[in-house]
């Protein structure tokens, strides 16, 4: 039986608000690491999660001796709505990293956890005509992993284009999803190696803008670490991005692409 339960913790985006939360239990079933510091957790909920692909819960995970960031926390959903499990995906810190993550990393099959309803809009328009522009800065590519995957699995087709900036060559995770649902990304790597081909450097408004020059009616979708967010968020409308084109997701807790 689902209770209503007060979370004392609010996202970034809705911190004038109150909610009380509705939780759910999930099992982990599985982990798979898709890069060498990036790890998606599986996990089978006791009914079927309503959720929109792009959005994100509270994950609450109990553990002994928790550190000051407890024992909660918000994840966006990698997987889609068309999945029968629901995942997030995480970059680790090693030694540096929070007492969840580390719980998180520890988990065996058959662990509980709690979640909460879904939230955030952060999610395809309804215009399915309407020109998209997806921004992801390192571990920012989860909502759009969720939603690139929904679209591949509802055979729904979108006029996207995919910018995706990683601190190494090793932080290019999701090429299967991507591939699956026909998307090609251009990838913007800051510290590359010799071999790289690439574009090189930071994602910057100059360097997006000057790679897909969206149109008027083009919404721009912006994730990952909140400093990065913020600044591009201010960059663009200094271009002369409309406030109204923009749709932000800032992740915090992760200072760097």
């Amino acid at each position: 039986m689902d209770l209503p339960v007060w979370s004392p913790t609010i996202p970034t985006a809705s911190k004038s608000k109150l909610y009380y939360l509705v939780h759910m239990q999930v099992v982990f079933d599985h982990s798979e690491a898709v890069a060498s510091n990036i790890t998606t957790f599986y996990f089978k909920p006791e009914k079927p999660v309503d959720y929109t692909a792009g959005q994100f819960v509270e994950w609450t995970l109990r553990h002994a001796n928790p550190d000051d960031r407890g024992i909660k926390r918000w994840f966006t959903i990698s997987s889609p709505p068309t999945s029968e499990l629901i995942s997030l995906t995480t970059k680790f810190a090693g030694k540096n990293g929070s007492s969840f993550k580390k719980a998180l990393h520890k988990l065996k099959p058959g662990a509980e956890l709690t979640i909460s309803d879904a939230m955030g809009d952060f999610v395809l328009p309804k215009l399915i005509q309407t020109p998209l522009l997806f921004v992801a800065g390192g571990i920012g590519i989860t909502p759009f992993h969720s939603i690139l995957s929904w679209l591949a699995d509802t055979d729904e087709e979108r006029p996207i284009k995919l910018l995706h900036g990683v601190h190494t060559e090793d932080e290019i995770i999701f090429q299967d999803t991507f591939d699956k649902a026909a998307q090609h990304a251009t990838i913007v790597v800051s510290e590359p190696s010799a071999a790289w081909g690439g574009e090189r450097g930071r994602l910057t408004a100059e360097l997006i803008l000057g790679l897909e020059q969206p149109s008027e009616n083009t919404l721009i979708y912006v994730s990952g670490p909140e400093p990065m967010v913020e600044q591009l968020q201010k960059d663009l409308l200094k271009a002369g991005i409309k406030k109204y084109q923009l749709v932000l997701d800032s992740f915090p807790n992760y200072t760097e692409v």
